[in-house]
């Protein structure tokens, strides 16, 4: 009985429209009231914990040492307060004594005292300043290492989804840093909220009205740093389609591979002007954004400037009338100007903790995202070899988004040992097989079976591991020759001969003899020294990473498309002796390499519409034979014009 399952898929683009401002998809938020934003703060706290949980998992003793330090940090302040009172009634002392020498003694003690807390306190700030450099580059490495697994690890069906690369896009440009900032603005607030306790204890002796004194002067700035936090996430996570487009632009324009095109077709001009035309209306928002929340800061400060006023002039008072010494004066003052910038750094802290949160989401959205392609419950093992075959029965599929079906119902066998060939035209679903067979996407109906065991009871690592694989577009790695190849197997060690055997049987030894430092020879133009080659030139060595890997099934993927007529059956020969014993897979537009294999299906419209040996086929008189004809007939032509080009020699020549 057919396996009809469905596969579930990412949700599409207008599936993530309709909850994007619940779970914060790349969709513009629906407004918020101001209880609704301090319900919405709330639920975000325990987002704090788990970004302090990675920084904690990639630099745990570092963290031991911050946390330490800012305990000590944060009592210091105080201590200077108290021993500034100390110094100042001393001094006056002093004065009052007519410079005695024993008062002048008894002075240099708190003094001393004063100074050495001032020299703890800037070298503990330079320590910790190192610890914070140690966290960062741990924290980061070790989230760029859980974004690097996540995007490996997520199906090929996410990248089909513009909303996968939008969250992919902010959980690299944002989310990367902001549990480093967030631990910063954790940690200041930890510390100011431990000197702001003890400042307010040295306040109350004065009267139990100032501490609130403190807290009123500075909640309009807080309020407005909340606000304008709020208002950025919006505009980030609404821009963010265009920002990944501001990046599509750049890259277009300094890309080798557009380079050739944009200077043929003179398009340069017109991405470069969308580019800055994009820029330009970004860049006004976002000034309008800083705009904006510096005015509402100014309105905030001047309320906050006028509230103190009212607590200095009863200081003043209260001095006048002498009920304050010099030292209490001091004290009061210190303790009153520090405990306001202590107390707006701590709102301002909250506000950043705040802001941070909001972007951290963004990461643990992205590391949250489940893979659909996995191991069955109880997977079965991989077959060692194949004897039988494999088959595809009523198989149908359709690309994540798409409303047309790549495969309708395919049944095809592809039997043991033997080459079969599938050739059609574009988009009959001829790399949709491949990806399937390499559980890249899993059917949406049917099943494919390895010797009678269906591919999804398989382990997903040996059922990739079975197989090897050369793309229609195979991936120039920017390594050495003998790197490249040896990517083929990397589950082993891979002798040198072997690299060399490879090399040989996919036709590129000759390729690499002519190279600088030959299986050394550093590939590509990423880096420094290294050599390009030629689009053929890198099948080669494609096909040779292929042919390394010691794989039953070996599927290729147009592998002469870059080869004339003359390599083509010189490496079709080679390939027939390396490829015996082993099941081959055959994606191809040309006839003259499909007329090799033991099996040809023909596809059209994800259906198979013939099949059979190459004779079989052309006796047959169907689309295949017509075809072939159609091929022929235009591989002639091009040899006869090409015999009928007149030669032209120098007289030196002849």
């Amino acid at each position: 009985m057919r396996d009809r399952t469905r596969v579930r898929r990412p949700r599409r683009e207008d599936d993530a429209r309709r909850d994007g401002a619940r779970r914060g998809g790349a969709t513009t938020p629906l407004p918020e009231s101001w209880g609704e934003k301090v319900r919405n703060a709330w639920t975000r706290l325990p987002l704090l914990l788990r970004a302090l949980g990675l920084v904690w998992a990639a630099a745990r003793y570092w963290t031991v040492a911050w946390a330490a330090l800012l305990a000590v940090r944060g009592l210091l302040p105080v201590a200077t307060v108290y021993l500034s009172r100390a110094v100042v009634n001393a001094l006056a002392e002093t004065v009052g004594s007519g410079g005695d020498w024993d008062t002048v003694r008894q002075t240099l003690t708190p003094v001393l005292l004063l100074a050495a807390v001032t020299l703890a306190s800037r070298i503990l700030g330079s320590i910790s300043s190192w610890v914070r450099s140690a966290q960062s580059e741990l924290a980061q490495d070790y989230i760029q290492r859980l974004i690097h697994q996540q995007s490996i690890t997520l199906d090929l069906a996410f990248y089909e989804s513009p909303d996968y690369y939008d969250r992919l896009h902010r959980a690299r440009s944002e989310a990367a840093y902001r549990p480093l900032s967030l631990l910063e603005s954790f940690g200041s607030l930890l510390q100011n909220g431990i000197t702001l306790v003890a400042m307010a204890a040295v306040l109350m002796r004065f009267g139990l009205w100032l501490p609130l004194v403190l807290v009123v002067s500075a909640l309009p700035a807080f309020l407005v740093l909340l606000y304008y936090n709020r208002r950025e996430r919006e505009w980030v996570v609404r821009t963010t389609a265009d920002q990944r487009r501001i990046w599509y632009y750049d890259w277009i324009l300094t890309a080798i591979q557009s380079a050739a095109e944009i200077r043929l077709l003179h398009i340069g001009p017109r991405f470069q002007s969308a580019y800055q035309t994009l820029r330009a209306r970004l860049r006004g928002e976002r000034l309008a954004l800083a705009r904006d929340r510096i005015l509402s800061g100014l309105a905030a400060g001047v309320i906050a400037l006028a509230v103190p006023g009212i607590a200095l002039g009863w200081l003043l008072w209260q001095a006048v009338q002498g009920r304050f010494t010099l030292g209490d004066l001091a004290l009061f003052y210190q303790a009153f100007e520090q405990g306001q910038g202590l107390l707006r750094s701590l709102l301002d802290n909250l506000g950043q903790i705040y802001g941070n949160l909001l972007f951290v989401q963004d990461l643990f959205e992205f590391l949250a995202l489940q893979p659909q392609v996995v191991d069955a419950p109880d997977p079965l093992p991989a077959p060692d070899s194949l004897h039988d075959g494999i088959r595809f029965e009523g198989v149908s599929f359709r690309y994540p988004g798409s409303e047309r079906l790549a495969l309708r119902e395919l049944d095809m066998f592809v039997p043991a040992g033997k080459i079969v060939a599938v050739v059609g035209p574009n988009g009959a679903g001829k790399s949709t097989i491949i990806k399937l067979l390499c559980r890249l996407y899993d059917p949406d109906a049917g099943r494919i079976t390895l010797d009678g065991v269906n591919l999804r009871d398989v382990r997903l690592e040996e059922a990739r591991r079975m197989v090897t694989v050369l793309m229609q577009e195979p991936v120039r790695y920017s390594a050495t020759v003998a790197e490249n190849i040896a990517m083929g197997d990397l589950g082993r060690t891979v002798s040198h001969e072997e690299i060399v055997a490879a090399a040989e049987g996919a036709g590129a030894a000759e390729v690499i003899a002519h190279l600088p430092q030959g299986y050394e020879t550093l590939l590509g133009k990423w880096f420094a020294g290294g050599t390009d080659l030629s689009v053929g030139e890198w099948q080669r060595v494609a096909l040779a990473r292929a042919f390394l890997r010691r794989a039953p099934i070996i599927v290729l993927d147009e592998p002469t498309s870059a080869m004339d007529s003359w390599a083509e059956a010189a490496w079709m020969e080679r390939f027939a002796m390396l490829a015996a014993g082993r099941t081959v897979l055959l994606i191809t537009h040309r006839f003259t390499t499909a007329m090799r294999a033991d099996l040809i299906y023909v596809m059209e419209a994800g259906r198979i519409v013939e099949q059979g040996s190459h004779d079989e086929l052309l006796a047959l008189g169907g689309r295949y034979a017509a075809s072939w004809r159609a091929q022929m007939q235009g591989t002639r032509r091009a040899e006869d014009m090409a015999c009928a080009q007149p030669t032209h020699r120098s007289a030196a020549e002849s």
